[in-house]
């Protein structure tokens, strides 16, 4: 087969890009967890703490709202933990990703998407190892189903197309606004809020509700929750719906940071 030149650079170019992707997210682990005692297994730690403390709070209260079950209002909490926590901490580490590596920048041609992106897998590969094994027990104990442990990839691709499109938005930002990080923990703390985590969304007042169909945090945990917690087979209205969303985000930030790359340079 022969290979155009221009194909070849292509090719080399997308090589190039992966090498120093493996590079950058194994360096980011390295340094997370040196001399760590557990490893990426603490990214469970707070949610499981954070679940602890809801239900003594409010599981008596919530739990009519999951079949009158204090179990089923731990899995629902830690689930929505699990997908808040992942969101915060990816898209922030992405905010300072491209400022934080600016020097190196001046220094070396670099694709700088992969910063951001880095940030993004280094989580994701800490979710899969960590968090997930224990999501797939907790949903095949609940449905007995294959069909819906793999299931579980697709409200996580959501969650990751989702976290991807806003960190390229925050950490292109972050460029032009060196106080962003300030204003983001605003917005951080307002998601959590506005996703119902903690409370189940029948609580909310009809006339509030809808404006918690524009969170895009909300039909992933949904979704993760009807496939967890349901016992009936993978609701793909909520699949396509989470999908979408997380599609639509990461189309925005991409294009953000696609045109506005490449006046990066000039304040790094």
């Amino acid at each position: 087969m022969i290979i155009s030149p221009k194909g070849n650079l292509t090719w080399l170019q997308v090589r190039r890009y992966w090498e120093l992707l493996y590079v950058l997210v194994s360096r980011n682990l390295k340094v997370r967890y040196r001399g760590s005692f557990l490893g990426v297994y603490w990214s469970l730690l707070n949610p499981l703490i954070m679940t602890g403390l809801y239900t003594a709070i409010f599981g008596a209260t919530f739990a009519l709202y999951y079949g009158n079950s204090i179990i089923n209002y731990v899995l629902a909490a830690f689930t929505g933990l699990v997908v808040i926590n992942f969101f915060s901490a990816s898209t922030s580490q992405a905010l300072s990703s491209v400022v934080g590596n600016g020097s190196l920048l001046n220094k070396i041609r670099l694709p700088v998407s992969v910063f951001p992106l880095s940030m993004i897998t280094a989580n994701v590969f800490q979710f899969t190892v960590g968090t997930l094994p224990l999501l797939a027990l907790m949903t095949f104990l609940n449905s007995k189903s294959l069909v819906n442990v793999l299931a579980l990839v697709f409200p996580f691709l959501a969650l990751v197309l989702v976290c991807t499109g806003v960190g390229f938005l925050v950490s292109a930002l972050y460029v032009f606004f060196r106080d962003l990080p300030y204003l983001y923990e605003l917005v951080v703390f307002v998601i959590w809020l506005s996703t119902p985590i903690f409370y189940p969304a029948a609580i909310v007042p009809p006339q509030v509700r809808q404006f918690l169909g524009l969170n895009p945090l909300a039909p992933i945990i949904e979704s993760l929750r009807q496939i967890t917690l349901s016992g009936n087979p993978p609701d793909l209205g909520l699949i396509w719906g989470a999908l979408l969303s997380g599609v639509i985000i990461l189309t925005l930030g991409w294009t953000c940071f696609h045109v506005w790359r490449h006046q990066f340079m000039d304040l790094l």
